[in-house]
């Protein structure tokens, strides 16, 4: 099998071995504890800010930590696992790392109430926010990176998918366990900390789902050692630069023409996204529970918000289901193709919650997004790692990150004002706004340059 680089085949260099299925999953399989996380954090960090006192158009500017943190951590770190060499690996430092802060922010958030003695919950909140995305980041961006290291350009469609699938059933147990708890004995009532039962321990359970799945990754997977990693890619430049900073602005400038071009895939993507995780609870709970007034603290409140962190699980049960089919679907479509059409359906899942006026409908509208998340997570992927430089997939994976959290920021400092002077605190419209965008994504990827496009074997 050749290398999909035509240079490359004339220089010499080995190629890469395939890897079994039950080695992509080992590979892969951190990821299932960091989207279990993630799948707390996004289903219900909204309402834990609010039953600390937040309001509604507040919310952006409370989330506007995890994407400056990610714009911040992620290049960093892809810069530093591209040249880090360690007894027991080139990216697992970083997992490991990233893994035993996540965990530490999981129980602390649901917990920031109880020290409000200290520092006004809220900010503990915002606090612990800021830590569980940075944490997240440092454990998630080397692993999209250690794929792209160990497969040959033939698997890296698979690849990315198990790894989809992986996210998704992590992000389907994490999104269920809040309504599993309550519906099994676990309080809904706020107690002393400000926060019910059965999200707190949720949290907990997560903490403890997050290390043990980085932990499997770290004892039953492989990297490849500096040796073997030049007979695939060539020698690395003993004189690599040692300014990160430096470093990530140089290859920002001279980043690929399919880099740029997926720039505005992702933006209209992630800002669709962003509106998504921010606006649902309260979209659903104003729009179709029909709640007003101060409602944040109420058992119907938790009830919405219940009910939508169930339907992100659909939308995550949908996608790792899909993600299995897209090498399948890119055979057919094409990857380009193929995320537009995913990335529509996505559009038509969001649009289509205005209209819903049973709960139980939500997760109709979540197979459509379920569909854009499974292709959001891969397929962007797929197209960049196909035209970058081998030796610089850390950094370039995390400067690609800038195209995610650079929406979701002005998201962030926007979406609120929007919110509250556009649409008078109706919520719901924001999340039809984000539907049009996700649309606009399907038409932009199309005029995508696809460098490296192959058909898996």
């Amino acid at each position: 099998m050749a290398h999909s680089n035509p240079s490359v085949s004339n220089t010499g260099l080995k190629p890469k071995p395939r890897l079994s299925i039950s080695q992509i999953v080992f590979m892969s399989f951190g990821f299932l504890g960091i989207q279990f996380g993630f799948a707390l954090q996004n289903g219900n960090t909204s309402r834990i800010l609010r039953s600390f006192g937040a309001d509604v158009e507040q919310l952006p500017m409370f989330w506007i930590v995890a994407p400056l943190v990610g714009m911040i951590v992620q290049p960093l770190i892809g810069h530093y696992s591209d040249n880090t060499w360690t007894r027991i690996g080139r990216r697992k430092p970083y997992f490991l790392v990233g893994a035993i802060l996540s965990s530490a922010a999981l129980i602390f958030l649901p917990n920031a109430g109880s020290l409000s003695t200290i520092v006004p919950a809220l900010w503990m909140g915002a606090g612990m926010v800021m830590m569980m995305d940075a944490s997240f980041n440092v454990a998630m961006e080397p692993f999209r990176a250690l794929v792209a290291d160990n497969l040959p350009d033939a698997q890296r469609t698979s690849g990315f998918a198990v790894q989809t699938f992986l996210i998704g059933i992590g992000a389907v147990v994490g999104s269920e366990l809040p309504s599993f708890l309550a519906n099994h004995g676990f309080s809904q009532e706020a107690g002393a900390s400000g926060v019910a039962d059965n999200i707190r321990y949720s949290f907990y359970i997560g903490a403890a789902v997050f290390m043990a799945a980085i932990l499997v990754t770290v004892f039953f997977s492989k990297e490849y050692s500096p040796k073997q990693y030049e007979q695939f890619h060539g020698k690395k430049d003993a004189d690599a630069p040692k300014a990160a900073v430096t470093d990530i602005f140089q290859d920002f400038a001279k980043m690929p023409k399919t880099m740029k071009q997926l720039g505005l895939v992702q933006f209209f993507s992630w800002f669709a996204l962003f509106s998504m995780w921010v606006f649902t609870t309260d979209a659903v709970a104003t729009h179709v529970y029909g709640l007003t007034g101060e409602y944040a603290k109420s058992v119907a409140y938790n009830d919405a918000g219940n009910k939508v962190s169930s339907a992100f699980g659909t939308y995550n049960l949908v996608a790792a289901v899909y993600a299995l089919m897209l090498p399948i679907v890119a055979k057919l479509l094409g990857r380009k193709g193929t995320h537009a059409f995913s990335l529509f359906a996505g559009g038509v899942g969001l649009i289509s919650i205005f209209f819903i006026k049973d709960p139980e409908m939500l997760k109709f509208s979540m197979i459509g997004i379920g569909l854009a998340w499974a292709s959001i997570l891969a397929m962007p992927y797929v197209i960049l790692s196909g035209a970058i430089p081998a030796g610089k997939l850390g950094i370039y994976m995390g400067i690609f990150n800038f195209f995610i959290t650079l929406p979701q920021i002005i998201n962030s400092i926007g979406g609120g004002w929007i919110v509250k002077y556009l649409y008078g605190g109706q919520s719901i419209y924001a999340i039809v706004l984000a539907g049009f965008f996700m649309i606009c994504a399907a038409i932009s990827v199309l005029f995508v340059y696809d460098a490296g496009a192959i058909k898996d074997k």
